[in-house]
């Protein structure tokens, strides 16, 4: 670092350096007695000055078991004291450097072991891991070597037998930089899709909702996947496959039923205990899947839980510069889940009467709890009861009573960093979700989300573009851009021109794919790399179509590039659209049902139904068009409005086509054809369903 200018001394390294970082996951470990370092060029030369290898831990602010591991190894004297006599350490936020953990994770992935967080690899000072895992307890435990023995094994190995590891390092960097060839039987088509459906559906627990196992997360992706089937087949069991998930998620324990929103994952199969940390993007993904599947259902449930996530969205993850904020913590003074649990005794001196007794029956209150001896509130086993409007109300205000009460405690700790690829993703459902709800404070929430990044979050390049910044913390921008930044931006600006009509949103879109294609297309093999050409020069640059805790950038900028296509009719992002599947079309199908981003983008690629509105949006008459079109049950529904028929690019399906008797107009379009206009809402309800 510029302050340190001899690197070699043992008083230049040894002390920890993270009080430096904004990012509360590197601030949570400033006062370890480990010598951490942040990733960066400094702790690399360190490690080369010093011969040692480098321990890289990766984790994030809302972690668990990073927690676990922090409390029980980071900050023992006794085994800091083993980590900085034999490594130099670096931490790493995941949520901060994503193109880093990618890179580690598919390393891990590569010798066979699960991936997940904490990450810990042992890597050499250019960077190349050569072994690692995951969470390590201090002394051998769940099958797992104690983390001493771990540390000082591989420094043993290390010293001892550099040409071993000089071996295994380059085997797995070797194998980071393959890519898996193969053939399709037969091209990629919407039969491919009921295939996979058919393969994946046996694999859904039809019980308790999600897929087979524990722990289960809500992969939206995957049930949107599934609903689409059903879309397309009207096949009862995709539906069921679908709907049941969200129902359950809805209400599990993993459901906040006092404060809204969704935690990351349940811990077992029923979709009750969670980790109780909440993920911006997690909550996201599920308003949006919400949103679409209640177009089908009209669910009051699945309302309910998106009027009351969004309440908590703006209630406590507005961040620093108007846009959201990251993650809210599992832990509350030093306890897992603390904040969220009750007792019996504690629901008692909140509650009485009636109210209570039906509370305790609906929300799984008992003396003993059904979770370490504290009860988590769900209603899995009476979601599905039948009250009357008396008890729904108190019900209601029940829940508004123990809210009150929970206010006060000690509440979990809010990673402040605002994440532009998480914020793309709430600002498209934000903008989905208030069209098809009627609610235009929630398009304004996306819209104020969307203009407080560009207002903050961008940075020039020496070719005086703008880019947009990964990440916003303390005030301190990372001048580092990705894939999934723009691609989700993007998706979010389509969302907020389609909401609104303005074509501003649009534009920017447009800007955006074409500097992603510019800056992260790989003309070798096709498809977007993770990083820009430009950018920090790590041991590999992926290029990836797997969907993990969020869609892959490549399958949301497939959604993406058919959206532009269908809009504007400009050529150029049909050409993008067909490179990326005949890019991935092969990865998508050996890899399903971990890339039902891309495989759901190509659906909508290959079976769009166009609505464009052709009038002043401000008319009433335009106002019930759109909303007969937001009706529409269709996942594939591509929404535009233009004031004339001169506002359409000449390359676009419903070019020339005009108002009829000086009527707001609506065309039907699927591909090139275009249905005859129709001016009422209901001639264009029929339209939608031919």
């Amino acid at each position: 670092m510029a302050d340190d200018p001899d690197k070699t001394t043992v008083s230049s390294i040894s002390r920890n350096r993270l009080g430096a970082e904004t990012s509360p996951y590197l601030r949570q470990h400033e006062d370890n007695p480990v010598h951490w370092w942040a990733w960066g060029d400094d702790a690399f030369a360190a490690a080369k000055n010093e011969d040692k290898p480098i321990l890289l831990s990766v984790g994030y602010a809302a972690c668990h078991w990073c927690h676990v591991m922090a409390h029980e190894s980071f900050e023992a004297s006794p085994i800091a004291g083993v980590m900085n006599r034999l490594f130099i350490n670096i931490k790493v936020d995941r949520e901060e450097r994503p193109d880093v953990d990618a890179i580690y994770q598919k390393a891990l992935a590569t010798t066979g072991e699960q991936g997940g967080w904490p990450l810990t690899m042992f890597i050499t000072p250019d960077g190349k891991p050569f072994f690692g895992g995951t969470y390590f307890p201090p002394e051998p435990r769940y099958g797992r070597p104690g983390f001493t023995e771990v540390l000082e094994r591989v420094a043993i190995v290390y010293q001892n037998d550099r040409k071993t590891i000089e071996e295994q390092a380059g085997k797995i960097t070797d194998h980071l930089n393959r890519r898996e060839g193969g053939e399709l039987n037969e091209p990629l088509s919407l039969a491919s899709l009921d295939d996979a459906a058919a393969r994946i559906v046996d694999h859904f627990d039809f019980v308790d909702g999600g897929l087979n196992g524990q722990p289960k997360f809500p992969m939206t992706d995957v049930f949107e996947f599934m609903w689409r089937a059903f879309c397309r087949s009207s096949e009862p069991k995709y539906k069921t496959a679908a709907t049941l998930a969200l129902d359950r998620i809805c209400q599990g324990g993993i459901y906040d039923h006092l404060g809204g929103g969704f935690s990351r994952y349940s811990t077992d199969s029923t979709w009750l205990a969670p980790h109780f940390e909440k993920m911006l993007y997690d909550n996201a993904q599920l308003i949006d899947i919400m949103s679409l599947v209640w177009l089908e259902t009209k669910s009051d449930l699945y309302k309910t839980r998106i009027e009351e996530t969004i309440g908590w969205l703006t209630r406590e993850m507005v961040g620093e510069n108007g846009a959201f904020a990251a993650t809210l913590d599992a832990d509350s003074e030093g306890e897992e889940g603390k904040f969220y649990v009750w007792t019996e005794t504690e629901i008692d001196a909140v509650l009485d009467g009636e109210t209570l007794s039906l509370f305790k029956d609906i929300y799984d209150v008992s003396e003993h709890g059904n979770w370490e001896s504290k009860t988590i509130l769900n209603r899995i086993n009476s979601g599905e009861r039948i009250l009357s409007d008396q008890d729904n109300k108190r019900l209601a205000d029940a829940r508004s009573k123990l809210f009150d009460v929970r206010t006060p405690r000690i509440r979990p700790g809010r990673d402040d960093k605002v994440l532009t690829d998480w914020n793309g993703l709430l600002i498209q459902a934000l903008a989905k979700a208030g069209a098809i709800f009627d609610q235009p404070e929630w398009v304004s929430l996306g819209q104020a989300a969307f203009e407080a990044i560009l207002s903050t979050m961008l940075w020039q390049d020496a070719e005086g573009r703008d880019r947009l910044s990964h990440s916003l913390c303390g005030g301190r921008l990372q001048p580092v851009d990705m894939l999934d930044d723009y691609a989700n931006m993007i998706a979010g600006g389509i969302a907020l021109h389609s909401a609104t009509g303005n074509s501003v949103f649009l534009s920017q879109a447009i800007v955006w794919s074409d500097l992603v294609h510019a800056l992260f297309w790989n003309e070798d093999s096709h498809g977007y790399f993770f990083t820009a050409s430009d950018a920090e020069n790590l041991i590999v640059r992926t290029t990836q179509v797997t969907d993990a805790a969020t869609p892959s950038g490549n399958g949301v900028m497939l959604n993406n590039l058919a959206r532009l296509f269908f809009l504007t009719g400009d050529d150029r992002f049909r050409i993008r659209a067909e490179s990326l599947i005949e890019a991935f079309d092969v990865d998508a199908m050996r890899d399903f049902p971990h890339t039902c981003s891309f495989l759901n983008g190509f659906e909508l690629f290959t079976d769009s139904l166009q609505v464009i509105v052709i009038g002043d949006r401000s008319d009433p008459n335009a106002k019930a068009l759109l909303s007969a079109a937001l009706s529409s049950s269709h996942p594939n529904l591509i929404l535009s409005t233009v004031n004339d028929k001169d506002a359409l690019p000449a390359d676009h399906a419903a070019y020339g086509k005009s108002t009829i008797d000086g009527k707001v107009t609506a065309y039907v379009c699927r591909g090139p054809l275009c249905q005859a206009p129709v001016t009422s809402p209901d001639d264009l309800r029929a339209a939608l369903v031919a």
